[in-house]
């Protein structure tokens, strides 16, 4: 008998377990909020102090802080602080800055991690909305962990998927952010 209810409690504790994982309501995957906006990363160069947006502060011991490290860019770390706009043109109005960090972290490919912000102070946007991880560069598009925000993206959850819409060599690059959020406050 003792073997029956030991049997008994083990199937309802087991049943009451699976309830628990399978039986709660799935979020809805539509996104609540959908975003496009394009950033500007202009690199310094050593002559161009003036219109550089972004700037190597480490690099490995083979390496300078005027020029990427060979192979593939390995242990340059860059700070930036980028113009944010609705399009493409480095010249239109910006709407906020993307200021963060990336670095260059494989040996060899090309592939770097993303530690960033964008802010905003706009008639359109106000706060802020934050963003890290894994940028394969070889890959056309690649998406970004949205992981928080401020302000009228308050707590912010979603994905960005970025592309590179624009590059010349190391002095210049503009990505595209098409950003997904799916948390919305």
């Amino acid at each position: 008998m003792a073997a029956k209810t030991q049997t008994t409690a083990l199937f309802l504790c087991l049943l009451i377990c699976i309830s628990a994982v399978y039986g709660h309501k799935t979020r809805s995957r539509r996104p609540c909020k959908e975003l496009v906006f394009f950033f500007h990363d202009v690199l310094y160069q050593g002559n161009n102090r003036n219109n550089a947006t972004a700037v190597i502060v480490a690099s490995p011991q083979w390496g300078n802080k005027t020029a990427m490290a060979k192979p593939f860019n390995f242990g340059d770390l860059v700070v930036f602080d980028d113009p944010i706009t609705l399009d493409n043109n480095l010249h239109s109005p910006p709407v906020g800055r993307a200021q963060g960090t990336y670095f260059y972290d494989q040996w060899s490919i090309y592939g770097a991690w993303l530690g960033f912000s964008f802010l905003f102070n706009s008639t359109d946007y106000v706060g802020t909305l934050n963003f890290a991880g894994a940028d394969p560069l070889i890959n056309k598009t690649r998406d970004i962990s949205v992981i928080g925000g401020t302000g009228d993206f308050f707590m912010a959850r979603g994905v960005a998927t970025v592309s590179t819409d624009a590059f010349e060599g190391d002095v210049y690059f503009r990505l595209r952010v098409d950003i997904r959020l799916y948390e919305c406050w």
